[in-house]
């Protein structure tokens, strides 16, 4: 495992967010490019391009408005996310509503499919799948359960532990990926990480979590392309 501490950077329109990647040293971890953590009140994302990757944005608190040049506006809160394809190019708008706490994902598109028509979704808290047993609380956003539309295999997993749980989840076999410490202190694979630090993995069986306080993870795991990611800004070539 190796352990990645998320940096402050600006973004948008008045927004600092924590980034786990690509920062120096890490620039990407196929088939993921991009990571971060926000937690804004004011300024936003507006209007801007993409193309060449697909991207998520799951909403912890408060909400998010959502608006494209194929005509889709909504606004998703707690518990919720929009996906968007960017395939050959969208231009979209984030703006919080009110508060907006959430991760933003960015997923690489295999070559074959960068020049593809882009896509929306949204998909509301009540339809994501919950399991919670012995303290634990684990969120399927992406996975088994899951109606999360993407082009790679994926495992995104929200999982909240109370004080002193401990919890086990296997992993797909020939995914790569990473646990993101949201709140509290973990034991991960014996090894302990705090908010805002991050072990990656270029390959797992299972992962092993024993919470010291209250906590809150999030787990990406995804089968890689095996093919070079360029990213130029908000272009993934």
């Amino acid at each position: 495992m190796k352990k990645v501490t998320a940096i402050t950077v600006p973004e948008g329109d008045g927004v600092v967010v924590k980034r786990l990647m690509p920062v120096h040293g890490l620039l990407n971890f196929d088939p993921f490019v991009l990571m971060d953590h926000f937690n804004i009140e004011g300024g936003g994302f507006p209007d801007h391009p993409h193309r060449g990757f697909e991207a998520m944005t799951y909403m912890l608190d408060g909400g998010m408005q959502h608006a494209d040049n194929l005509g889709n506006k909504s606004t998703v809160t707690a518990g919720g996310l929009q996906r968007f394809t960017a395939g050959k190019g969208i231009i979209h708008s984030e703006m919080p509503s009110g508060k907006a706490h959430g991760i933003q994902l960015w997923i690489n598109l295999p070559k074959r499919l960068k020049q593809m028509q882009p896509s929306y979704q949204q998909v509301d808290a009540a339809d994501v799948h919950v399991d919670s047993n012995d303290g634990v609380t684990v969120r399927t956003v992406v996975g088994e359960g899951s109606p999360t539309q993407l082009k790679t295999e994926v495992l995104y997993l929200d999982i909240s532990l109370k004080s002193e749980s401990l919890y086990q989840q296997s992993i797909p076999k020939g995914s790569r990926g990473f646990v993101y410490i949201l709140e509290g202190e973990v034991k991960l694979n014996h090894e302990m990480l705090q908010a805002s630090e991050a072990g990656f993995f270029d390959s797992a069986e299972t992962l092993s979590f024993m919470a010291s306080q209250d906590s809150r993870v999030i787990v990406c795991f995804g089968k890689p392309h095996g093919e070079p990611i360029h990213q130029h800004g908000p272009y993934v070539d």
